[in-house]
């Protein structure tokens, strides 16, 4: 593949795998959009891509990501936990975590899925390090840069303002279908990046606009749902235009996402 941006992931996680005496003869790359993932034998290293447009300074999403993994798979929670020494590591000029290698296997969204999001927030709530200043208005303010439709930067700034007044709690902050792998052990959460103390209702519309009805089992009722999924909608509409920075020919995707919200 010819990206500069996986071509530097994929140089930075074999250099960090020679480093610390991975099998690194034969990499392979797993996935290269928002992370470049590249697999190291029994190993997954983990390296910024499209996230770093979208955050800096990016290592310390990728160090709250192993801490809260850590956190939670020494609890035996359902989530794919860090590898030995996980890093943050770094070479050229990226940092780098690891992760065990997982085998992933049905890729249809388990029932019951809602309960699995409650009892992974009973657990976060035991967390006792630090969040920093995270969550989606922090990542908004960041991505309207890259924003063309001035439409979507007033909204921002409209739906933004007219978020109820919420109690917030440890979320796992991008709660979608996409990062809750299915492994032979069962359904398992991955990828804590955007962990951040914020109202349920953030967490619950991400799970609820992955995919219909995933959310409907989410135990209780969820204050201000609606206006978090309308967020959510929105957050989803920027990161386009953060794609887009990244790969120029999805800019019409970008804008096209822009006129449907409005639709």
């Amino acid at each position: 593949m010819d990206d500069p941006y996986v071509a530097r992931a994929l140089a930075a996680a074999v250099a960090v795998g020679r480093r610390l005496g991975l099998p690194v003869d034969d990499p392979e790359v797993l996935a290269w959009k928002s992370n470049v993932l590249v697999r190291l034998g029994p190993a997954v290293a983990r390296v910024p891509a499209t996230t770093l447009l979208a955050r800096d300074p990016v290592a310390d999403w990728m160090a709250r990501d192993v801490a809260l993994s850590t956190f939670l798979a020494e609890r035996e929670a359902p989530v794919i936990p860090p590898f030995e020494n996980p890093g943050p590591h770094f070479a050229q000029g990226l940092p780098v975590t690891l992760w065990r290698f997982t085998r992933p296997g049905t890729a249809s969204v388990p029932s019951g899925v809602g309960v699995l999001l409650a009892e992974l927030h009973a657990v976060l709530a035991e967390f006792p390090g630090e969040y920093g200043e995270c969550g989606p208005a922090v990542d908004l303010a960041r991505w309207l840069e890259y924003v063309e439709d001035s439409r979507v930067r007033d909204e921002v700034a409209r739906v933004l303002a007219e978020l109820p007044d919420l109690p917030v709690q440890p979320l796992h902050g991008d709660a979608h279908t996409g990062n809750l792998m299915g492994t032979a052990d069962g359904p398992k959460w991955l990828d804590f990046e955007d962990s951040w103390r914020g109202p349920l209702a953030w967490d619950v519309a991400c799970l609820a606009n992955s995919s219909d009805g995933a959310a409907a089992d989410y135990p209780g009722e969820v204050e201000g749902l609606p206006e978090y999924r309308r967020l959510r909608r929105l957050y989803g509409v920027c990161w386009r235009f953060v794609i887009a920075r990244r790969f120029p020919e999805r800019r019409g995707e970008a804008l096209a996402a822009a006129a449907e919200y409005f639709a």
